[in-house]
This record gives C-alpha cells, sequence and structure tokens, in this order.
C-alpha cells in the first residue's frame, strides 16, 4: 500500500477523542491492532488474559506517546466481559471501536476424535466469546452515537480445517454472527465487520507449528502471494475496517490471506 495513502486513511485527526479496545491484545495481530490504533490517536484499552504481554503492550503504547489501559478478561465469561465494558466506560466514558480478536486453536484431530470438553472450550472462545463481548459492545456504542466492530475469523470461516473441526466450526458461525449483527445495527450507525486472516507469523502460530512438528519455513508454498503475513499486516485492516475510511462498508467478511482462499 502506498505510504501517502496509509496515513491518509490512518492519520490520527480520524481518531482523536475516540477509544477502542482490543481483545486477545497481548500479543500478535491483537498487540498490533492495539499499537496502530495508539498510533492514530485512539485512546487503547488492551484486553488479554495473559497479564504480562498485556502490560507490555500497554507499556509500549504510553512509552511512544498513547494512552491505553490493560483489562484482564476471559471472554467466555460473561460477567468478565461485561466489566471489561463497564471499566472501559468508567476509564474513558465511551467506545468507538472493537476489535474482537481472541481466540483459540487447539489441535483436536479427527472430527469423530475431538473430545467433548476441547470442542465446548474452542466454541466458548471462540464463537460465544466473541458474541458477548459484542452482546455488551454494542450498548456502549449506541450511547455514543455508533461505532465500528471486526471481528477476527480465519481463512477456516469460508474453507474446511483437517484435525481441527472445532476451530473450523467457530470461526464459520462468527461469519453468521458477524452478518448478522451488521443487518440488525446498519440504521443505528453500527458497523460490523469480519477479517479472515491467512498464515501470519504470530507467537499463537509458532506455537501451533511446534505441537505438529510443522517447518514454517515451508508456509509460503501455501499461498499465492508466495509469504506469509506479518501481525500488521492484518492490523490495517482491521483498522481501516474501523475508521471512517470505511464508512459505507458493513457486514463484510474480508479475506487477508495473500491468496490462499482464490480456489
Amino acid at each position: 500500500m502506498n505510504s501517502n495513502i496509509r496515513d491518509d486513511v490512518l492519520r490520527s485527526d480520524l481518531w482523536a477523542g475516540k477509544v477502542a479496545l482490543v481483545t486477545g491484545a497481548g500479543s500478535g495481530i491483537g498487540q498490533a491492532s492495539a499499537e496502530l490504533f495508539a498510533r492514530c490517536g485512539a485512546k487503547v484499552v488492551v484486553v488479554d488474559l495473559n497479564v504480562d504481554g498485556g502490560e507490555s503492550v500497554v507499556e509500549g503504547i504510553k512509552s511512544a506517546g498513547g494512552d491505553a489501559m490493560f483489562l484482564r478478561c476471559n471472554v467466555a465469561d460473561e460477567s468478565s466481559v461485561e466489566d471489561m465494558v463497564a471499566q472501559t466506560l468508567e476509564r474513558y466514558g465511551r467506545l468507538d471501536a472493537a476489535h474482537n480478536n481472541a481466540g483459540i486453536s487447539p489441535d483436536t484431530g479427527l472430527t469423530a476424535d475431538c473430545p467433548l470438553d476441547v470442542w465446548n472450550q474452542v466454541m466458548a472462545v471462540n464463537l460465544t466469546g466473541t458474541w458477548l463481548c459484542m452482546k455488551h459492545q454494542i450498548p456502549a456504542m449506541l450511547a455514543v452515537g455508533g461505532g465500528a466492530i471486526v471481528n477476527t475469523g480465519s481463512v477456516n470461516s469460508v474453507k474446511g480445517a483437517p484435525k481441527l473441526s472445532a476451530y473450523a466450526a467457530s470461526k464459520h458461525g462468527l461469519v453468521g454472527l458477524t452478518k448478522t449483527a451488521a443487518m440488525e445495527y446498519a440504521a443505528q450507525n453500527i458497523r460490523v465487520n469480519m477479517i479472515c486472516p491467512g498464515i501470519t507469523l504470530t507467537p499463537m502460530l509458532e506455537k501451533k507449528a511446534a505441537e505438529v512438528d510443522w517447518d514454517l519455513s515451508t508456509a509460503h508454498q501455501m499461498v499465492p502471494i508466495d509469504r506469509m503475513a506479518s501481525p500488521r499486516e492484518m492490523a490495517e485492516v482491521a483498522v481501516w475496517l474501523c475508521s471512517g475510511g470505511a464508512s459505507y462498508v458493513t457486514g463484510i467478511v474480508m479475506s487477508v490471506d495473500g491468496g490462499m482462499t482464490l480456489t
């Protein structure tokens, strides 16, 4: 992307006085998203279960001159999510944008071998957790006249994933959730969109690769653009979708995958 275009779309005056919340922001795509929101001038709520990771991200934002706070939250627990939004409003008085990025991806084996407790855990975090976040974010946004939400899906939101049945099902479910909420709240100035990242070099991916003995140096072979993505590339799309530059975009499920889902 041309740097002048990028700077124009993400310029700080578009975010002055605005508040953005990012879940799963202690590392990877969520960290990159939180840092970019802050660079653009938004006050940022960094949310994660990992206290050390989340607090480190906040320290980095503050050292760069930004305004951020860390909140520990289990998105699968409604009381925790409700408290997350309440503390955001108590600190900053409003909520304008949310990137619901928290998720897990355990290896579940073949579909018939997936343990019920693992299935339930994946659904609780990836699908129910995103719904709970939206459930409490939307009223906060309505109170200030609107807002924008981006949910993180996956290439496996639109294609199958052998030995990841629960993950694929949860990410497919996010498509329906995102589109439905977009339809319900469009007239009330709340836009809801979804990004579907391809192979992105994150700590979560590195951990998964180690678990299944996958040589990441070969990952580019799965991508027509011939490389993995960086977390920042995902963050730029998420922040743009929350910005005024995407003011007429809602209900979109955007593949950001270097062409992985072209065929």
